[in-house]
């Protein structure tokens, strides 16, 4: 054991106190527990719940509680920083085809630590069977590509006529969008099992 004196005591303290600020909590640790940041961009609610149940599933499924997982959800208007975590989940709800602007705000303003960390994107809208609307939204190609994402998906979502403002029940009445619940929790649970797996993988093998 190395004995110390009171004013070696303090430098050490110090230089552990400096290294830690240096470091960030975003710095990889040998042992620590994977964290995950969840965070998306939701107007009526629906998408934050996606969200919260793929939370939820990363920490619950089997992979995860064997790698210890510890997810985070976290809406993009609070603004979390990816750099403290080491993979993060991106989803939006989907309007007319688009994202929503916070998210593809949050997706530009951190691309840097995004592209250094596994991400997934996932995308909330289509309501009914068959889905409505079917196409993937506009820009879920290029944000995948912009952030270097490994996977997107796009999930059900849930059209309440009561949450809608004037203008979109107009909409949706002039479209003859179903309307209901459409979200499909076990899908959802599957895909947070999917990043899970994929995750474990990476931390088991060597790090690039």
């Amino acid at each position: 054991m190395v004995r110390r004196g009171p004013v070696e005591h303090r430098r050490f303290h110090e230089r552990m106190r400096r290294g830690a600020a240096r470091d960030g909590p975003g710095a990889p640790v040998s042992g620590e527990r994977l964290r995950v940041l969840v965070t998306w961009a939701s107007k009526h609610g629906s998408t934050g719940e996606i969200a919260a149940a793929v939370a939820r599933g990363l920490q619950a499924c089997d992979p995860g509680r064997a790698r210890g997982l510890m997810a985070s959800a976290v809406p993009v208007e609070q603004q979390p920083d990816p750099a403290g975590f080491d993979a993060v989940v991106l989803g939006s709800a989907v309007y007319v085809g688009r994202w929503r602007e916070e998210a593809r705000h949050y997706a530009a303003e951190h691309t840097t630590a995004l592209r250094s960390r596994p991400v997934w994107l996932f995308s909330s809208g289509p309501i009914g069977e068959p889905p409505f609307p079917s196409d993937e939204p506009y820009d879920a190609e290029p944000l995948s590509q912009l952030v270097a994402a490994r996977g997107h998906r796009v999930f059900p979502g849930r059209l309440d006529k009561q949450l809608l403002t004037f203008g979109e029940r107009a909409m949706v009445t002039a479209m003859r969008a179903p309307v209901g619940d459409s979200r499909d929790w076990a899908a959802v649970a599957s895909w947070a099992q999917e990043i899970a797996v994929a995750l474990s993988m990476d931390r088991t093998g060597p790090r690039s």
